[in-house]
């Protein structure tokens, strides 16, 4: 674990970041729904108005893991946070650190850059052994709290003017 540096990704990693992503989906059995495409990593991660934060995880240009996050602000806390959206392991390094090292860079880049005050995130149902790695590091879940979605023509019709 000593010889694994964590780092900022870099606009230069866009194909680094993708691969991961998509090994991700093909981890949670979502590979024929993932849509991600370079352009999106690039387009939306990097620049003046990026959207996300990123780091990786290697050792000796091979990538082990990633973190991919942005700020969120609760009116309820009355804070600022981060949404951890994906967290990567390669099966190599799991169950040896990699992951909770991951999750405390997230938090300490997250509190030097926004002054982040919590961490929130969404575990996929169906994948238990996140699940206990997350509640291992005493994240709970919210029970009054629902996650929604709308996408696609819903979301587009959404966005049309009212009349």
């Amino acid at each position: 674990m000593d010889d694994i540096d964590i780092r900022q990704a870099v606009k230069a990693d866009c194909d680094t970041i993708l691969a991961m992503l998509i090994q991700l989906a093909r981890d949670l059995g979502d590979g024929d729904i993932f849509r991600c495409r370079l352009e999106d990593i690039r387009d939306h991660g990097f620049g003046a108005n990026s959207l996300f934060h990123c780091l990786i995880a290697s050792r000796q240009r091979e990538n082990l893991g990633l973190a991919l996050f942005f700020p969120v602000f609760s009116t309820t806390r009355g804070q600022p946070g981060v949404y951890l959206q994906d967290l990567w392991v390669s099966s190599d390094c799991r169950d040896v650190g990699l992951g909770t090292r991951l999750l405390q860079q997230v938090a300490i880049s997250a509190g030097q850059l926004w002054q982040a005050r919590y961490l929130d995130l969404m575990v996929h149902g169906h994948n238990q052994a996140a699940e206990r790695f997350y509640r291992r590091h005493g994240f709970d879940e919210r029970g009054e709290d629902r996650h929604l979605s709308i996408d696609g023509d819903k979301f587009c019709r959404l966005q049309q003017p009212a009349g």
